[in-house]
């Protein structure tokens, strides 16, 4: 008796998770992806330890990382002046767990399955380093909350000794 085997049917693409590895991904969306969206992503990178996949981007992408989000990151050990923003794209969305956005509206594709977060924070577009600092500090806080959420396994105190 032969037994035919029934040709593979591909996943819908809603249901792939075009994804390089098994760790939780998270995506943060703000309008220019120059300041939040970019000082979330530098905490999630660093205090993660490579535990997480981060991506950050922008549904009006900026020239350039706000300069004083750089310096307010600086000042806590955290080096983001390399990053460029970048434009938010169907992709990203699909390939993260889960999108937090930042004051962008509507433009961030919703897909099913996803996690969505809206942080409300001030926008540090224009401002000094002294209004970017609490921005920054509520940042850590709720990438911190969300590493403890992401993370459970993760020994108690890693995140919050950085």
């Amino acid at each position: 008796m032969t037994v035919s085997t029934s040709p593979t049917i591909p996943t819908p693409a809603s249901e792939t998770r075009p994804r390089a590895s098994d760790k939780p991904s998270v995506l943060f969306v703000c309008v220019h992806n120059a300041g939040r969206s970019q000082m979330a992503a530098g905490f999630l990178t660093h205090l993660g330890g490579g535990q997480v996949e981060v991506r950050s981007a922008g549904s009006l992408p900026g020239e350039q990382v706000n300069p004083s989000a750089v310096e307010a990151m600086a000042e806590v050990g955290i080096d983001i002046s390399k990053q460029t923003p970048k434009v938010l794209t169907t992709d990203a969305v699909q390939a993260s767990d889960v999108v937090i956005t930042m004051g962008c509206g509507d433009a961030c594709p919703i897909f099913p399955g996803k996690r969505y977060l809206d942080w409300e924070l001030a926008d540090p577009a224009g401002k000094g380093v002294e209004a970017v600092r609490p921005i920054r500090d509520e940042i850590k806080a709720r990438v911190q909350a969300l590493l403890a959420e992401l993370l459970p396994d993760q020994s108690p105190g890693t995140a919050s000794n950085h």
